[in-house]
């Protein structure tokens, strides 16, 4: 994807409030920011290949620790 902005068209645009654009433009950055550390990720494997089996953590590992985090973040439900 390129970071110039898309070409303007014919019809006017309908603008976005500046707290609504400064939250697109956040998201925006976010989403580069992963995109960018998981073109990294594919880059270091494509040169020196795929890590050892030791040096990896089993995947069942990384979803509980993920579903923790998830359940942390929400409030209990009485």
């Amino acid at each position: 994807m390129s970071e110039q902005p898309a070409p303007a068209d014919t019809a006017v645009r309908q603008q976005l409030e500046p707290a609504a654009a400064d939250g697109l433009r956040a998201y925006a950055a976010r989403t580069r920011e992963s995109a960018d550390q998981l073109a990294a990720v594919l880059e270091d494997i494509a040169t020196n290949g795929l890590p050892s089996v030791e040096d990896c953590t089993p995947w069942e590992d990384l979803r509980e620790t993920h579903l923790a985090r998830l359940a942390a973040q929400r409030p209990a439900v009485a």
